[in-house]
């Protein structure tokens, strides 16, 4: 995907990504994570259509996770690690409520300028392979306690994939 800025940008438009709502991140800044080819399955997950309102053959939904940049850039560079937070279950958890996922962002300060900013990551997750949980804005992608390195880490690759990094400041 690309770089962009949503910073200015206003829109109200109802969208869809793999036929589940999509709020596009408004107020925020995408720095885009080099994804093109990076798995075996293709490309079509990722719905390279262009902007439009609508979903594609093979796109799935678009989901927010809450980070640090720590954390971040350490998903970027392996893969998500299931969290401490098991209220549904063990596993990886987004939204597709981006406001919702600000819940569980964690601020970074700016070396340069000192300003303040929260800490999203940009994801797309495979319908097949998410658990819509009882607080429906809330997706699990479930890894069960004993699971091996490796089979967690195909789990969690078939199942959740960043795309971007999100910075807006606070």
């Amino acid at each position: 995907m690309f770089d962009f800025d949503f910073t200015d940008l206003k829109d109200d438009s109802t969208c869809k990504r793999g036929n589940e709502p999509y709020t596009r991140p408004c107020g925020w800044k995408r720095i885009a994570i080099k994804v093109l080819d990076k798995y075996p399955d293709g490309n079509a997950w990722l719905g390279m259509d262009g902007w439009r309102s609508y979903s594609v053959d093979g796109e799935w939904p678009v989901s927010y996770h809450g980070t640090s940049m720590n954390s971040a850039k350490a998903i970027v560079k392996s893969h998500y690690i299931p969290g401490s937070g098991q209220v549904y279950g063990r596993g990886i958890y987004s939204t597709y409520d981006i406001k919702e996922a600000t819940n569980y962002t964690h601020t970074i300060t700016c070396e340069e300028t000192g300003k303040i900013y929260d800490v999203l990551l940009q994801n797309r997750i495979n319908p097949k392979m998410r658990k819509v949980c009882a607080r429906k804005e809330y997706w699990l992608i479930e890894i069960p306690v004993g699971t091996q390195p490796d089979k967690e880490r195909e789990i969690v690759e078939k199942s959740i994939r960043p795309y971007g990094i999100l910075f807006k400041e606070v």
